[in-house]
């Protein structure tokens, strides 16, 4: 597997993510769904399964998640092995708890936008608030929710767990998820996705509308340079959006093996 972007995972490891588990509880019946809220993410007409009901588990009731944790102003910092200076953003907004490694990954992996300029993220509520309410906000717009009240709960305890680092999400969903949504940053043409609406496989005009989130990807190649050459443009697309991808290539004839216009393959 490769991952783009130069993730430090080892440090973000512990810092970011100590496992906790999901927050939903119950089940309700026969929910009404809302259609499209501008989202891309049309809900259906009728959702005639079960829809989740939550309760307040981890963030009080009432309350703002981002009210749970005292805040400071803090300089993310990474320097070299001889001090110079290799990635540098001031006034950050970050957690108290938080540590300087912490503060250092989030910082300069996770927030959006071109450093010093007024499009960068400067602080851990805004990159948690863009991720969690994009999908909370799918949620609702595609009827997993039987209530307002129940995304909305949904949203808080996800912005909790986050906050207070009881999980962490996977690079790819830091870095695209919500920037359409949230931002309205759209992009080159992405990858490709399954229409519900139409029941068919289409391609976004846009690269955000529907993000590429998921980290790892297997692929299947087959023994012809028509098929090489394919798989080596699907690495590239996933690679451009921080993924990472493994193929089996044991379909591929070795190198000792006998080509159909004479000779042995280069390599």
């Amino acid at each position: 597997m490769h991952e783009t972007k130069g993730i430090e995972e080892q440090g973000r490891s512990n810092e970011l993510a100590q496992g906790r588990a999901g927050v939903g509880q119950g089940l309700d019946e026969n929910l009404t769904a809302n259609r499209d809220n501008g989202n891309g993410h049309a809900g259906l007409e009728q959702v005639t399964g079960k829809a989740l009901t939550f309760d307040s588990q981890f963030c009080p009731a009432e309350t703002d998640p981002f009210d749970t944790v005292e805040w400071e102003s803090r300089t993310a910092s990474i320097k070299d092995e001889n001090g110079g200076v290799l990635f540098e953003q001031t006034g950050c907004e970050i957690p108290v708890d938080w540590s300087p490694l912490a503060t250092n990954v989030v910082v300069s992996k996770y927030f959006y936008g071109e450093p010093n300029t007024s499009e960068r993220e400067t602080s851990v509520r805004q990159v948690i608030h863009r991720v969690a309410r994009t999908i909370a906000d799918w949620g609702k717009a595609d009827g997993y929710f039987a209530s307002e009240e129940d995304g909305e709960r949904f949203y808080c305890e996800l912005a909790w767990l986050c906050l207070h680092q009881h999980g962490a999400f996977n690079s790819p969903v830091w870095f695209n998820v919500g920037l359409y949504q949230q931002y309205g940053v759209g992009g080159s043409r992405g990858n490709y996705r399954f229409d519900t609406e139409t029941k068919s496989i289409r391609r976004p005009e846009t690269s955000y509308e529907f993000p590429q989130a998921s980290a790892c990807f297997i692929q299947s190649v087959e023994d012809n340079m028509e098929d090489i050459m394919r798989l080596a443009t699907s690495e590239a697309m996933l690679f451009k959006f921080g993924s990472g991808t493994g193929t089996d290539l044991s379909t591929i004839r070795s190198s000792r093996e006998k080509l159909s216009g004479g000779g042995t393959p280069s390599g």
